[in-house]
């Protein structure tokens, strides 16, 4: 994933979009902001978008309705969604977003430590999807043969048990 690969933050309202970027900002991650679905849309288009945070509730196209589009294109599928809602617990809405594939759905006021946590696991994970940059591509990133998994030190017989003891129980020696 190139070094410019940026966290989209969707609201129509500034104060909510500043208080997500005070948030996200010590992440050091570059954040691109948007006030409108529209704007969202055209910024995940453009490219270069590892996370995208999406208010559910704008008018016009909702954050919803963005994930949706998301979703179905090719180029912009694998971008992660967080939908954040302020409208309180909605199971009905809350079903609709996992079904799209979001990758989570929160409700205001957002916990700054969980969100954080969230994105940088995210941005991480668009990382590996995105793979090695082509300036990073070496042997160090493309081994010339696949890496060989470790092998297990003894196999289990089928009629072999284990006994895990009891949380009570002491662990045997």
């Amino acid at each position: 994933m190139s070094a410019d690969m940026k966290v989209l933050l969707v609201d129509d309202h500034e104060d909510n979009l500043f208080a997500m970027e005070s948030i996200l900002a010590p992440l050091g991650y570059p954040l691109e902001l948007a006030t409108s679905g529209d704007a969202a849309l055209k910024a995940a288009l453009h490219g270069g978008i590892a996370v995208a945070i999406l208010d559910v509730v704008m008018p016009g196209v909702s954050g919803l309705d963005v994930a949706r589009y998301l979703s179905r294109l090719t180029q912009t599928q694998l971008i992660p969604v967080i939908l954040v809602t302020g409208m309180g617990q909605d199971s009905e809405m809350a079903a609709q977003a996992l079904h799209l594939g979001v990758a989570d759905y929160l409700i205001k006021p957002l916990d700054p430590w969980a969100l954080r946590i969230k994105v940088q696991y995210l941005y991480r994970t668009s990382a590996l999807l995105a793979g090695p940059s082509p300036r990073a591509r070496g042997p160090r990133n493309h081994p010339a043969e696949p890496a060989q998994l470790p092998t297990r030190r003894r196999q289990l017989r089928p009629t072999e048990t284990i006994r895990v003891p009891r949380q009570s129980e002491e662990p045997p020696l």
